[in-house]
C-alpha cells in the first residue's frame, strides 16, 4: 500500500480520538473522520511524528477555538456540502502511518487522502493553533500502536 507523505495541509481521514473519550478509557475513536494534520516532525529514531486536528459538523462550543472550512475548500476536497470546522482545542499525535489510518468511503485501502488544503487556509490555522498552544486552551492526545 502506497500512502501519501504527511506533511502539514494534507486532510485525511482517521480514527480520531477525542480527550473525551481518552479520558473515559477509550483506546480507538469512535468514529472515522477527516482530519487536518498540522505538523509533522522527524524523531530521533527517523520516524515521523504526526499531530492532527479533527474535523467536525458540530458547531463549536468555543468558535474561537475552531475555523470554519469554507464550502469551495469542502467541495475541493471532496467533502459533503454540511458546515464542518477544523477544532483545534484539541489534537492527536502519532507516528506515521500508524494503525488509525482508514480509507476513504468507496475506496481501496490506499487511499486515505482527501487533497491538500490552500496555503492560505493553513497558514490561519496553524497560526490559530499556536495561539490556543500558548495560551493553554489545547491538549494533545499521544496514540501509540
Amino acid at each position: 500500500m502506497t500512502l501519501p507523505a504527511p506533511e502539514p495541509g494534507l486532510v485525511i481521514r482517521y480514527s480520531y480520538l477525542w480527550r473525551a473519550e481518552y479520558l473515559a478509557g477509550r483506546e480507538e475513536g469512535v468514529k472515522d473522520r477527516p482530519c487536518a494534520i498540522v505538523l509533522t516532525t522527524q524523531s530521533v529514531s527517523g520516524s515521523d511524528d504526526v499531530t492532527v486536528l479533527p474535523i467536525t459538523h458540530s458547531q463549536p462550543n468555543h468558535p474561537a477555538l475552531a475555523l470554519e472550512i469554507p464550502a469551495v475548500i469542502k467541495r475541493r476536497l471532496g467533502l459533503d456540502g454540511e458546515r464542518s470546522w477544523v477544532v483545534f482545542s484539541e489534537a492527536n499525535r502519532f507516528i506515521w502511518p500508524g494503525p488509525d489510518l482508514r480509507p476513504l468511503p468507496g475506496s481501496d485501502l490506499s487511499t486515505v487522502s482527501y487533497g491538500m488544503l490552500p496555503p492560505n487556509f493553513l497558514n490561519v490555522l496553524r497560526d490559530r493553533h499556536l495561539s490556543a498552544i500558548r495560551a493553554l486552551q489545547t491538549a494533545t492526545v499521544s496514540r501509540t500502536d
